[in-house]
């Protein structure tokens, strides 16, 4: 069985997180990708009802956790930060190998796989430890007018600076789960990065660094200059200095490679404050970088609401400094799966 895809899950990108002093920790990621996603910010409070979207045997839960999340398409999540600090980040992986559907079992598409941890759960120990008993079958399929599926693999860090990245390898779930894995990009699997990033490590990031577009090469920077950055105990100077990193692991607007998906142009950067609690998003066509503070969000099931920050077509609405107040009351999306 398939389930009908368009391109919103077709998502190149980078992913650092930065451990700092006093217990700061920051996650970073870029979005990139050859035509506009159609993202939005999104805010969902607790006490939402979800499902899987994959027929009557689909997973279902109720959210216990608030988030803010961007959108893609405003069909699926590709990235959040949830009130308990946990961050989820989905990511382009060509080589992913879902296993095979079967519709007696709980399912759940891949449009909804970072929603559901921004919901359940509020630690990344918590997350591994739920998701390592495989309560659904993530579902994918073809991306219309290609054949090649929609594969990507998903990162979770939290406000203690655990990390863990979740990736399926010929039909089976692989969770990688320390403190250490702080940056992960597209291709190669993860393992395969960890080798390289060790390579790197050897000749020093302040001798030589390579300096393509490729995923691998976006790994090598992000992963020396995300540790290489001042611990700074000034919280905006941290934000400034991971801003740096992800754009550093940028592809410049308007690069585009036809026949590599993952090397596309940055269309969009997050950075999220675990500690505040706050979303940074900045657009590549906008002038301006602001924030969400989920701090002061209504987040309850009784009193809170759905809401949408419309960011206009490839993400050209402007806005500055906190926006939190920005968002405005809207239906909630149904995240695409089967029909």
């Amino acid at each position: 069985m398939s389930l009908v895809m368009t391109t919103p899950l077709a998502e190149a990108c980078t992913r650092a997180v930065f451990l700092g002093q006093d217990g700061q920790v920051v996650t970073a990621r870029s979005m990139d990708w050859k035509t506009d996603i159609g993202t939005n910010l999104w805010i969902f409070p607790r006490g939402m009802e979800r499902n899987g979207e994959t027929g009557p045997k689909t997973v279902r839960w109720t959210s216990k956790y608030g988030s803010v999340i961007a959108s893609a398409y405003d069909v699926s999540t590709s990235d959040g930060l949830n009130e308990a600090g946990l961050s989820a980040n989905l990511l382009w992986l060509v080589e992913s190998q879902y296993p095979a559907f079967d519709p007696s079992k709980p399912g759940l598409t891949i449009a909804a796989w970072a929603q559901y941890v921004l919901d359940n759960f509020a630690t990344v120990a918590e997350a591994v430890d739920a998701l390592s008993r495989e309560p659904f079958v993530p579902v994918t399929a073809d991306i219309p007018g290609e054949t090649r599926l929609a594969t990507v693999h998903l990162s979770i860090s939290d406000a203690t600076g655990d990390s863990a990245i979740i990736e399926y390898v010929n039909g089976k779930q692989v969770i990688h789960h320390d403190r250490k894995y702080q940056v992960m990009t597209n291709s190669p699997l993860f393992d395969q990065q960890l080798a390289l990033d060790s390579y790197w490590q050897q000749i020093g990031g302040t001798i030589m660094l390579p300096g393509t577009n490729r995923a691998s090469d976006r790994f090598a920077r992000a992963s020396f200059y995300i540790n290489a950055i001042p611990k700074d105990e000034t919280p905006n100077r941290t934000i400034a200095s991971v801003f740096s990193v992800i754009r550093n692991a940028s592809v410049p607007y308007g690069l585009n490679t036809a026949e590599e998906p993952n090397i596309s142009s940055t269309r969009w950067r997050t950075v999220a404050d675990h500690k505040r609690k706050l979303y940074f998003f900045e657009s590549a066509l906008t002038p301006n970088v602001f924030w969400v503070d989920l701090k002061t969000i209504d987040f309850s099931p009784e009193t809170g609401k759905v809401r949408k920050l419309d960011l206009g077509p490839e993400q050209t609405n402007i806005f500055s400094g906190n926006a939190t107040e920005n968002f405005k009351e809207a239906k909630p999306f149904r995240f695409l799966g089967l029909p």
